[in-house]
Parts: structure tokens; C-alpha cells; sequence
């Protein structure tokens, strides 16, 4: 067992390690024990942090200074690389996930802040001449204060993909983290604040169990930016809350990624690929592959192999090196699971249970694999978040993208299949904003990502990620011109 943690405010360049007398638990959901506390945050504790970002914001050269923005994001990447063991372990304990993908994720977070270290040097505008002697030059500017809302599920790179950008920008930044993450939020956000070289109040931060701080960020006139990741019911929420003060939104909400595979596909090769994409974060993703729709050619040979490829995969602790599936977020989170795989017991090919064998105290759940055909099921409906996978059958390949366009979500999907023609013909059809072909879970700082529908809207990575958080001036003026020259 590590040592305990604690979570602390950040907030106009202080550390802030007590919420008045309120703290509240990180309880691990490796094995039920509490690892550490984190300040209670409010209303109160959100304007602070508001007004240190504006102050600076105004009071800075921060927006106007984009080799200093570059360089304060190149130390901070240099700040998570070096404390990627200590953070690894941390994230693993508090949240579950297996301490291999842990190390992953910090360092694609290092990655993230790199890329954005570079773009933050290559914002320009454009000047045109509209008619003789008169000029419209546009400029790109930093959209002002942003509040950056993040989930448990990963909370070091759903946090750079927006912090970086809005940092590049020139924007100064409030994030609150889940309550679930707090105290390895704090840990980050300690490489993060702690370069030298960035402005006070630039960077704020604050721990919350509660709602209230929240429900500040969002309601602000303040605040000009809300970046949000999470659930799609809180996202509308979000959407009518923030109408108030009509600050521009970033929302990326829940997934029901569906892949098709097709009749030119080897159920052997393809299976394990399937159920590692299903069971990414124990399912705990909004991409996390949650329905395949085979051609019915295929449909028994790779119910047969998925079935193999999932019971393969051992459920165990997240700091073990041989684990592939780690514990769900809390006890909570796997008993829903749990409830819904029973009451599809009927259409369960491979029925997850309880693993008799790690902390009963512990989040774990074997994973399951349902046949459900009709398109109203809540199986299909619904984002699950756990460690589900439901299989379809398709005869045509209208039939196939018509079942996966049958839910509100647009997030992520796969196509597998060896006609590259059909690929692009299917992926094309498809109503999400990322698809792959023959694999799935495949994100990185270069390209962006985000939904249609219930998914949300807004881009984060990329280019895209960077416009999110710049506003376009035109300035318009008549210079004239000079005449009668040689």
C-alpha cells in the first residue's frame, strides 16, 4: 500500500490545503482502503480562483507572450516526464487503472504539452486588402478565462487536451477535477504550477465532492470558456446552466462505439483486438469499443472467438504487472454493472461475476458479452461504462451502418475489413467523429477528436483543439494609397 496522499487547492500561485474544517475520502477501489484527503471546495473556493485567473489574464503578459507560453508548457512536459513513477502509482491506486496504462498516459500528457508547445509560436492572423487603400487585418486572440471540468477515468491527458490549448492560446485556466481523482490531480497539477517561469495566477485548481464550485464555473460571466468532459446527461445541464452568460462550450460526452466487422475478417485474429478495445480502462471509456455488428457469415465464429479473447483477459489489482482488467471506479459503479448484466442473463453468451479471488472490498468485475438484437435495448441505448460488450449480426452494408447510426451517440467507430473501398464507402456513412480502420482506441496530440448527437460538440487535439480557445479580432482601417510614383 503507498503511502497517503492529499489533494490541495491551487489558487493565484498558493497551495491551499484545507477547504475550512470539510475534507473528504479517496478510497481506492483496488481494495476498498482509504488512501488520503482533499479540501472541500465551494462557491467560494471558485471565485477566488476565477478572479485570480482574470487578474491575470488582464494583468499579465501572459496572452501576448508566446515564446514565454511555449516555454512554461515545454517545462511542464519536462516536470510529468520526470515524475511519471510517482504519478503512475498514484493514478493506479486511486482510480484503478492497471499502472502499465497508467505509465502510458503520463506520458502521452507530456506528449500533449509538447505539441501545443509548438503551435503556441505559429498563431497568426491574415491581413487583406478589401478595396484600394483599405485594410482588414484578423487577428487571433486568447478567448480570455476558461474553466476545464474533467472525469476519473483519465484524468492526466482528458485534462492537457484541453489545459494545453487553452495555455498555447494565451488563456488563463480554472480546473476542477473529479472527486474520484482529486488527490492525483493535485499531484499533477504540482508539476504543472511549480515552473518558475509561469505568471501567478495563469494556473488555478480546486478539489470539490460536491457541486456548488462547479456550478460557479459554469454560470460565471467570468468565466468566457467551459471545456467539459463527462456524461451527456450533465452535459445538457451544463448547456442550460451556461445559457445564462452564453460563454462558449466545449462539451465531450458519452460514446457507444460500435465496430463492424465484415465477412472478409479472420474471427480469430480480429477477436483479441475486439475485446482489448471493449475492455480498455475496464470499459470505462467513452471510445471503449461497446457493440460489434458482424456480417452473419461470421457472427458464430466470432461469438465463439470473442468469448475466448474476453475469458483470457485476467481481472485482477491495478499494480499488477499481469493484469488486463483492473477494478471499476467504486463498489457503486460495478454493483450497476453487475444489476444490468443479471437482468440480460437470458442474452448472456459470457456472464461476468465477481471474482471470488481479489479484495472483496475491491471494484471487480469479470467481463461479459451479451447478444442482444433489438435496437430499443437499453444495452444498446445506454453507455454502460463497465465491462459489457454486446455482438449484432448484419446481412448488407447499408443494414450494418444503419444499426450503428441507431443510437444518440456519435463519438467513436471501426470499420474491419480487408476492401479498403468498402472501408472508406462505410466509414463515410458513418455519424461519428473518429473512425478507424482494422483498429480502435488509437487518439494522439495531432489529430482531433469529438461527437455528433449526445456526444457533444466542440474538437479537442490538433489544430481544432487550439481554435477552441482563440476568438478572431477584425480590425479594420483605410491607409489609403500613395500616388504618382515612379
Amino acid at each position: 500500500m503507498m503511502k497517503s496522499a492529499s489533494g490541495a487547492h491551487w489558487i493565484n500561485g498558493e497551495w491551499i490545503a484545507s477547504g475550512g474544517a470539510t475534507q473528504f475520502e479517496a478510497i481506492s477501489p483496488v481494495d476498498g482502503a482509504v488512501i488520503g484527503n482533499a479540501p472541500e471546495g465551494g462557491r467560494e473556493t471558485a471565485e477566488a480562483a476565477i478572479a485570480a485567473a482574470r487578474r491575470a489574464f488582464f494583468g499579465s503578459d501572459w496572452a501576448h507572450s508566446p515564446r514565454l507560453r511555449a516555454d512554461v508548457l515545454l517545462k511542464q512536459a519536462a516536470a510529468v516526464e520526470a515524475h511519471n513513477a510517482d504519478l503512475s502509482r498514484l493514478l493506479s491506486m486511486e482510480t484503478g487503472k492497471l499502472i502499465s496504462v497508467a505509465r502510458l498516459e503520463i506520458a502521452a500528457a507530456a506528449s500533449e504539452l509538447r505539441y501545443y508547445a509548438g503551435l503556441a509560436r505559429a498563431i497568426g492572423g491574415r491581413m487583406l486588402e478589401v478595396e484600394p487603400g483599405v485594410y482588414s487585418h484578423l487577428v487571433r486572440e486568447p478567448a480570455g478565462v476558461v474553466a476545464v471540468i474533467t472525469p476519473w477515468n483519465a484524468p492526466a491527458i482528458l485534462l492537457v487536451r484541453s489545459l494545453g490549448p487553452a495555455l498555447a492560446a494565451g488563456c488563463t485556466v480554472v480546473l476542477k477535477p473529479a472527486p474520484q481523482s482529486a488527490l492525483f490531480h493535485t499531484a499533477f497539477v504540482r508539476c504543472l504550477a511549480e515552473v518558475a517561469e509561469l505568471p501567478v495566477g495563469v494556473l488555478n485548481s480546486f478539489c470539490e465532492q460536491g457541486s456548488a464550485g462547479g456550478e460557479c464555473l459554469v454560470t460565471s460571466p467570468d468565466v468566457d470558456v467551459l471545456s467539459f468532459t463527462g456524461s451527456s446527461a450533465v452535459g445538457r445541464k451544463i448547456m442550460m446552466a451556461a445559457s445564462g452568460t452564453l460563454k462558449r462550450l466545449n462539451l465531450e460526452l458519452g460514446g457507444k462505439a460500435p465496430a463492424l466487422v465484415f465477412d472478409d475478417c479472420d474471427a480469430d485474429a480480429v477477436a483479441p483486438q475486439l475485446a482489448t478495445a471493449a475492455l480498455i480502462l475496464t470499459g470505462q471509456q467513452c471510445t471503449a469499443l461497446s457493440r460489434v455488428l458482424v456480417h452473419e457469415s461470421r457472427y458464430d465464429a466470432l461469438t465463439q472467438a470473442l468469448r475466448r479473447a474476453l475469458t483470457a483477459m485476467p481481472v485482477g489489482r491495478s499494480d499488477d504487472e499481469r493484469s488486463k482488467i483492473g477494478p471499476l471506479i467504486d463498489v457503486r459503479a460495478r454493483d450497476r454493472v453487475q444489476h444490468l448484466v443479471e437482468t440480460h442473463a437470458d442474452n448472456a453468451l459470457l456472464q461476468g461475476r465477481v471474482p471470488a479471488s481479489l479484495p472483496a472490498s475491491g471494484a471487480y468485475l469479470s467481463p461479459s458479452l451479451l447478444a442482444i438484437e433489438d435496437l430499443e435495448s437499453p444495452v444498446i441505448q445506454d453507455e454502460i461504462f463497465g465491462p459489457v460488450l454486446n455482438i449484432e449480426r448484419f446481412t448488407t452494408e447499408a443494414e450494418a451502418v444503419t444499426k450503428a447510426n441507431a443510437t444518440r451517440y456519435g463519438l467513436s467507430a471501426s470499420v474491419w475489413t480487408h476492401d479498403l473501398d468498402r472501408a472508406y464507402r462505410v466509414s463515410r456513412a458513418l455519424r461519428s467523429g473518429t473512425v478507424w480502420l482494422n483498429d480502435h482506441n488509437k487518439l494522439f496530440p495531432e489529430a482531433e477528436t469529438g461527437g455528433h448527437r449526445d456526444s457533444g460538440f466542440g474538437r479537442l487535439h490538433g489544430i481544432d483543439g487550439l481554435n477552441e480557445f482563440l476568438s478572431t479580432k477584425h480590425i479594420y482601417h483605410r491607409f489609403g494609397r500613395l500616388r504618382g510614383h515612379a
